[in-house]
């Protein structure tokens, strides 16, 4: 199902919760929300599902105006952070639940329910009850109780927060499985940068209400619409080096530090500006156009973390263990033609 946001807009009071958001989801992909606590991402899910009402624009599924249609009749299955299990049900009865309240036959409200319970992984544990199940398997559970009404829309708000490191890594592939498996359009909510890079077909990133990007992950993490989108993604967190730029040449904020980047030759910016760069995207070269002193060097295998000044600013590197960096030592660096930016520093637009 194809579902499109047109200008959406949700208000509480003086506080404008969702800002004039718009966005398409094709049908049968996996899309996620990602974005701070408090940027809007669950209100509009809340919108989406029915739950909240929307105070400006039009929500469409396919060809079907939903904006003040009820929930019970817009065909969404919902997964709770909590996952909101009925403690005195077994498994068998809270994933046939959905089905009751709709009239489905017990026949084929058993057979629907353990033939989803088998995609989930879920199928040794039907007669169980939610306390007699781990985090990982009352997940399942939830997904299971929310597909086997074949939703046109499959809503997961969260659903990972109260599991483990190890469930989480495992579970986020099972959510890539099982949507690929039936095809349901998805809407992941998170506010983990890593879940939405490894199992989102697009990630829709937001801030304080607005939307800030609409892309593919990658796309998102090597052309970053803005600063804070490339501020929000990688791990370690883009460098950030502050000062000016004028005719191509880069003087960091002490005044004196300059350098001269081919990348940026004849650029200008009447603002201040930050060069930010990706801690893969620096190269030692005795050349280099950034000349930097090291002060301290970790250990990482094959590579070394080496963290760097230039003009008063710390910044982290990736750089070949068999360079042999040395603490207090003087180099020069220069820069990849990927994962290098400049923002303005009052706007946050990209200048390059």
């Amino acid at each position: 199902m194809r579902v499109v946001l047109d200008h959406i807009t949700k208000q509480f009071d003086d506080v404008i919760a969702v800002n004039d958001f718009s966005a398409v989801l094709e049908s049968g992909e996996l899309v996620c929300l990602l974005g701070p606590s408090g940027c809007g991402k669950s209100t509009i899910l809340n919108m989406l599902s029915g739950i909240l009402p929307v105070t400006r624009g039009t929500i469409m599924f396919d060809n079907d105006d939903v904006t003040t249609m009820p929930p019970e009749k817009r065909g969404i299955g919902l997964v709770f952070q909590n996952y909101a299990l009925y403690p005195h049900m077994t498994v068998m009865g809270n994933i046939c639940f959905p089905l009751e309240t709709q009239r489905v036959p017990k026949n084929e409200r058993i057979e629907r329910a353990n033939a989803i319970a088998k995609l989930v992984h879920v199928d040794m544990l039907m007669n169980r009850r939610p306390a007699e199940l781990s985090g990982g398997q009352q997940q399942r559970v939830a997904i299971a109780r929310a597909l086997v009404k074949n939703p046109r829309l499959l809503l997961l708000d969260e659903p990972l927060s109260n599991l483990d490191a190890r469930l989480r890594l495992e579970m986020r592939e099972e959510i890539r499985r099982i949507q690929q498996k039936t095809g349901v359009t998805t809407i992941f909510v998170t506010h983990d940068q890593e879940e939405a890079m490894s199992i989102s077909d697009r990630i829709i990133l937001m801030k304080a209400s607005l939307l800030q990007q609409n892309d593919m992950p990658q796309n998102l993490y090597n052309q970053p619409a803005n600063q804070f989108v490339a501020d929000f993604l990688g791990n370690p967190p883009i460098n950030n080096i502050p000062g000016t730029l004028v005719d191509g040449i880069f003087t960091a904020m002490d005044g004196h530090s300059k350098a001269i980047i081919p990348a940026l030759s004849g650029l200008s910016n009447k603002n201040p500006v930050n060069l930010s760069v990706r801690s893969e995207s620096f190269v030692l070269d005795p050349e280099g156009p950034i000349e930097c002193k090291v002060t301290r060097v970790y250990q990482m295998g094959k590579e070394e973390m080496a963290y760097f000044n230039f003009g008063g600013t710390d910044f982290s590197a990736y750089i070949d263990s068999e360079m042999g960096l040395v603490a207090g030592s003087t180099v020069r660096l220069s820069l990849k033609r990927r994962g290098v930016f400049v923002f303005d520093r009052e706007t946050g637009e990209r200048v390059i």
